[in-house]
């Protein structure tokens, strides 16, 4: 009787032991709704086998690509009401919701996409109004994408190499792109990159503001016939965020994990993404994709003129952020100061992968 109960006391602390090695394990749902394939997949893989490596084994992430689990028109409001714990999300489909993202999408002289992660890092994780207007969407931010400066890729005759050249263009852009260009005479075009080749080679669209990644992933190279390197800012209003109510569950441990995660992240996809733009660029202008598009560079004083036109929009998010009850001027001259600061480290010390 007594070696019964003894038997069943151990089973009984075997099991409890058991149950609470499986609820320190935390597996969190993370939607994105791109393709496993290409630079920023390779990110989102990275961050999630990074989270498992510094907890230990004690954090999973189970990623759901392509859509499966939110489309992008969806992740911000899933991920806030809880149908996935975090997920990757773009201000330009929520753009008032996620203004606090927003200040990233306003294009600015810095292409540099580490430059521009890492100040966006610094200032949405120090910055508590920016932290209280994501709180109040129920989202907690955790790292950054960029997706490189915009260049211009055009049709044959119709190559765009001065501020005068947009002047009747249709051209295909999204976001506060769209506005600079309409301002500056371009007959603007909304369409999803799936929809771009077809537009170019039936002559809907004469030109794109685009990146070197979309030329390689959707093969426009086949259709056009020059681009021209603007390297004109880059949306960095495109973030990994997390449940407001699932981030307060972790512990301070578990926090700092996810963020440190999403730091090494953005070195990481700042390499992946710099070293194919350029290798992008030169095999463009080698013929590597069967032909050869030439890549010329925007004079200074041209670009000069797209970054000045961009200035209204600058003044309309402070002004749109002090409405909201932020300061609007100071939140810009922080993020201004962030991305000084990381353009003089680069160009003081280059990257940190090269040192």
């Amino acid at each position: 009787m007594v070696s019964t109960f003894k038997s069943l006391t151990l089973g009984i602390v075997l099991a409890l032991a058991g149950a609470a090695q499986v609820s320190a394990e935390v597996v969190l749902r993370y939607a994105e709704a791109g393709p496993n394939r290409g630079t920023r997949a390779a990110a989102v893989q990275f961050y999630a086998d990074e989270v498992e490596r510094l907890s230990g084994g004690d954090i999973k992430i189970d990623i759901h690509w392509g859509g499966a689990l939110l489309k992008w028109s969806g992740v911000m409001e899933g991920v806030s009401a809880g149908s996935a714990d975090l997920g990757s999300v773009l201000s330009s489909y929520e753009p008032q919701e996620l203004k606090a993202l927003g200040i990233g999408d306003i294009p600015l002289e810095y292409a540099d996409p580490w430059v521009g992660m890492r100040a966006m890092y610094d200032l949405m994780t120090s910055d508590p109004q920016l932290q209280k207007s994501l709180a109040e969407q129920s989202l907690v931010y955790l790292s950054n994408f960029s997706t490189t400066g915009v260049q211009f890729e055009c049709t044959q005759g119709k190559q765009i190499q001065t501020v005068e050249d947009i002047k009747g263009k249709r051209i295909r852009a999204t976001g506060t792109y769209t506005n600079v260009l309409a301002e500056l005479g371009a007959d603007t075009v909304s369409m999803t990159f799936g929809e771009v080749y077809q537009a170019l080679d039936t002559g809907l669209v004469d030109c794109l503001a685009s990146y070197f990644y979309t030329m390689k992933a959707y093969k426009t190279y086949e259709v056009v016939e020059s681009v021209t390197r603007v390297d004109w800012g880059q949306l960095l209003g495109f973030a990994i965020v997390m449940n407001e109510f699932v981030w307060s569950d972790l512990d301070d441990k578990q926090q700092a994990i996810l963020r440190q995660a999403g730091s090494n992240m953005i070195d990481h996809f700042a390499r992946l993404t710099i070293e194919d733009a350029e290798a992008v660029a030169k095999t463009l202008a080698d013929g590597g994709f069967g032909k050869v598009v030439p890549v010329t560079r925007m004079a200074a004083d041209e670009r000069q003129k797209i970054l000045d036109a961009t200035l209204k929009f600058r003044d309309s998010w402070i002004e749109d952020a002090n409405r909201r009850g932020m300061a609007g001027q100071q939140i810009w001259d922080k993020y201004i100061g962030l991305l000084k600061q990381y353009q003089g480290q680069f160009e003081a010390k280059g990257y940190p992968w090269q040192s």
